[in-house]
């Protein structure tokens, strides 16, 4: 058989060489790029690594705070599955046009092709940057909450707060922050195949941490709420001015939202996943579906445990107002006389989290790779190099520096670094949406789906997506404090707007001059 042939952008000829998959390969050739990365995740494997980026344990625990201030339980157990039933269409929006473009580039590279030639270059570099900039925030926020959680864990350990235990500094967490970054560089700098063991290991261990800790936690603990409480409570007492319960369910919405985001991950494996049309949609959907359905299930169970919300928003209990590490450790010193088993069951989270700060860096890499890859980003030659195990090993690095800088915020004002990760929410959901957009504009007529297709549901699973985004872009842009100053703004429209600002400008400035958006490196 003779060397198969493509016809390319500029008309000519080019060859290239079949790896082990054909139909991947030959699907990625017609799309514009030569197979470089390691073509050999499942569809398990491709889900293990979505499942670990949402990783309800690290979402949920990390904004339990914030669930129990602005509702409480109504907030958190009848918030969820509303936000959880949007995610989902989101979801399958995505995965409709993942199926018909699976490339690394995901995103930025469907905006490209929905939106043509004469809009697609500016489309692709506005998603892009959202993309990978949410990206980044979500890595950041991840590791920063595991620095954080490990100081909790700490201070239990050394007797609490009111013990007299080690409260870490600071630059104490930021370097803990700093060692999680260099172990997660160092695993994603392995080969694939390791990465997809792990990635399935993490998997497991989300699910089985969520069913033991959420049967665990409410067994344990000495006193227990009533199902009126978990089912009915609504908890107005923020002491933070807002009086309204429509303003305060939807301040609660954001730890679900928070949550239930990363599942663009799917997409951007889908160069090193086999049967990548279909099994990259699976990705998506089956990561999200299965993230409702058990994380509804570790909220109802830890609810149980929670019978005085006051006590576990105080910042002078024994975890420093950590209010999950309160509950846990509270659950047992109150049944057996010591905290050590709640520490433990901390532990358990600690695990999960780190796990989805790992894959995190596996998807933020891949992006980065693929930008690079088409010159969006500066010095992107060197960026989107791949090493002798074709791991995009560059780009791993620089993911976990970003990671590790935005994080230096943190030392100056933690108002400025939590307005910098309320990117990791808004940010990267209007990257999701912008493609959806195009798709149901622009594209309407002209796209053309993959095996994985919404049929005649896809235009009016798309507007509602398209529409879920816009409203939950406007509502956590509100105000979360009253009166309002430089400590209780919330900086969220500031931080997502001189995005946009940097974004555009550069767009127009620099950017419209040299990029044209994704480009074939067939022939390179």
């Amino acid at each position: 058989m003779g060397t198969p042939i493509r016809v390319v952008a500029d008309g000519d000829l080019a060859p290239y060489h079949l790896l082990k998959d054909s139909g991947d390969d030959s699907r990625l050739n017609q799309l514009g790029y030569k197979q470089e990365l390691s073509r050999s995740l499942s569809a398990l494997s491709n889900f293990s690594v979505t499942f670990s980026i949402i990783s309800v344990l690290t979402g949920i625990n990390t904004l339990y705070n914030q669930g129990l201030t602005f509702g409480g339980p109504v907030a958190m157990v009848y918030g969820w599955p509303i936000v959880g039933l949007f995610t989902f269409l989101v979801g399958l929006s995505l995965a409709e046009i993942c199926s018909a473009y699976p490339t690394s580039g995901g995103l930025y590279f469907w905006s490209a092709k929905l939106c043509g030639n004469r809009w697609g270059p500016f489309a692709s570099w506005l998603t892009g940057w959202f993309n990978i900039v949410g990206q980044w925030a979500v890595t950041t926020s991840v590791d920063f909450s595991l620095a954080q959680l490990i100081s909790v864990i700490i201070l239990l350990s050394t007797g609490g707060k009111n013990g007299g235990g080690y409260e870490a500094s600071k630059y104490v967490v930021i370097a803990f922050h700093a060692g999680i970054l260099l172990l997660h560089a160092t695993i994603n700098s392995l080969p694939i195949s390791w990465l997809s063991f792990i990635g399935q290991l993490a998997a497991a261990w989300n699910i089985l941490g969520v069913f033991v800790l959420m049967i665990l936690i409410p067994l344990v603990a000495t006193e227990r709420a009533s199902a009126e409480f978990v089912f009915t409570h609504f908890n107005t007492d923020n002491e933070v001015g807002i009086g309204s319960s429509l303003y305060i369910f939807v301040l609660g919405l954001l730890m679900s939202q928070y949550t239930l985001t990363g599942y663009d991950a799917s997409a951007h494996m889908t160069e090193e996943t086999k049967d990548a049309d279909i099994n990259g949609p699976k990705g998506i959907i089956s990561s999200i579906g299965i993230s409702v359905i058990v994380g509804w299930g570790y909220i109802l169970g830890i609810t149980f445990a929670v019978t005085d919300i006051p006590k576990l928003l105080s910042p002078e209990n024994d975890a420093g107002g950590y209010a999950i590490a309160e509950i846990f450790y509270q659950a047992f010193k109150s049944r057996y006389g010591s905290g050590v088993g709640g520490i433990v069951c901390l532990g358990i989270i600690a695990v999960a989290i780190f796990f989805c700060g790992m894959s995190s860096i596996t998807s933020n890499s891949r992006m980065a790779y693929a930008f690079s890859r088409d010159g969006a980003m500066p010095f992107s030659a060197f960026w989107h190099k791949v090493n002798k195990y074709e791991v995009p090993i560059n780009a791993v690095w620089l993911s976990a520096f970003i990671a590790f800088c935005m994080a230096l915020t943190s030392l100056g004002s933690l108002v400025a670094f939590q307005a910098m990760v309320s990117i990791a929410t808004i940010g990267l959901y209007i990257a999701y949406a912008l493609p959806i957009f195009f798709r149901v504009t622009l594209a309407r007529k002209s796209f053309s789906p993959g095996p994985f297709n919404l049929g005649k549901y896809g235009v009016l699973i798309g507007w509602i997506s398209v529409l879920w985004v816009a409203t939950i872009s406007i509502l956590f842009s509100l105000p979360v404090a009253y009166p309002i100053t430089d400590q209780t703004l919330n900086y969220t429209p500031v931080a997502v707007g001189g995005l946009l600002i940097l974004t555009v400008s550069s767009w127009f400035l620099s950017a419209r001059h040299w990029f044209r958006g994704p480009i074939t490196n067939i022939n390179s």
